[in-house]
């Protein structure tokens, strides 16, 4: 199948759309509710409260990446996948502007 260079331009444009506003909106939620995720499964592992042990500590910092992994998925996906969407309506949209030019060409030649 062919790709669409302009579905495909799209496509990177809401990837870097994507990127900024994780950056800006994701970051910070993703590492807290990572973190709560965390402290609630070390805290039913070693009870509560939980200790300032290693294994806790390494518990909550894994969590805590998967959360901010998670949220950077979530945007970077989302808004590249609307990219696309986007970049393909306006293929369409020109797609057919340019078969209805051709075919008025085509009824002036004759």
């Amino acid at each position: 199948m062919k790709t669409n260079s302009v579905s495909k331009k799209w496509a990177y444009f809401g990837a870097g759309v994507g990127v900024v506003l994780f950056a800006i909106f994701g970051l910070l939620p993703g590492s807290f509710l990572g973190g709560v995720m965390g402290l609630n499964i070390a805290g039913k592992l070693f009870g509560y409260p939980v200790e300032p042990g290693v294994v806790p500590r390494i518990i909550l910092a894994i969590s805590m990446l998967i959360g901010v992994m998670a949220a950077g998925i979530m945007f970077i996906v989302g808004f590249s996948t609307l990219g696309w969407l986007l970049g393909t309506v306006v293929n369409i949209v020109t797609g057919k502007k340019k078969a209805i030019e051709a075919e008025e060409t085509a009824k002036k030649i004759p």
